[in-house]
């Protein structure tokens, strides 16, 4: 070596656990829509009848009932029905047995669900109209139901008032 010649070592820590790779996770999240019914606003009309010593039966469809699941999710849904006595020159009940119906029938269905129909007699108390299982995603249904009531023999003439009600959960 050289007179006046200075070697310098310099050295590196390295660890002897380093890797070539490395994870990070990563995550998304989905928020759930809502689950919405939409009913007939208009008031329905279930038919004219004169004034009889005999019971009559009168019926209409209530118009489109639709049901839309937008919680893009797998649990199902029932929607219930339900009405209230008729008010007006009398009460006309709609809990009595065979005084009133909904006629429920299938759905027409969107996306996954299997919706099943059934009919209420009478209209009080709630029960249900449409279940949905096999829910896998956003879906929806629609159906048009109708809508009986049996009149008492002699009913008195006069215009009759009645709210149905939907829920869906």
């Amino acid at each position: 070596m050289a007179a006046g010649a200075v070697v310098a070592l310099m050295t590196c820590p390295v660890s002897a656990f380093a890797s070539g790779s490395g994870t990070t996770p990563v995550t998304i999240q989905i928020a759930a829509g809502t689950l919405d019914i939409t009913v007939p606003t208009n008031s329905v009309s279930l038919g004219l009848v004169s004034v009889s010593s005999s019971p009559q039966t009168v019926s209409s469809q209530l118009g489109a009932v639709s049901v839309t699941d937008g919680r893009g999710g797998t649990a199902g849904w029932t929607v219930t029905a339900s009405a209230v006595d008729f008010t007006g020159p009398q009460s006309i009940s709609v809990s009595a047995p065979n005084s009133s119906s909904y006629t429920s029938p299938t759905a027409t269905v969107t996306g996954t669900a299997i919706v099943t129909n059934s009919n209420l007699t009478p209209l009080y108390p709630p029960g249900p109209v449409q279940v949905a299982t096999g829910v896998s995603g956003i879906n929806t249904a629609t159906w048009n139901p109708t809508i009986s009531v049996t009149l008492p023999a002699n009913a008195l003439a006069g215009t009759y008032s009645s709210t149905i009600t939907h829920s869906v959960a």
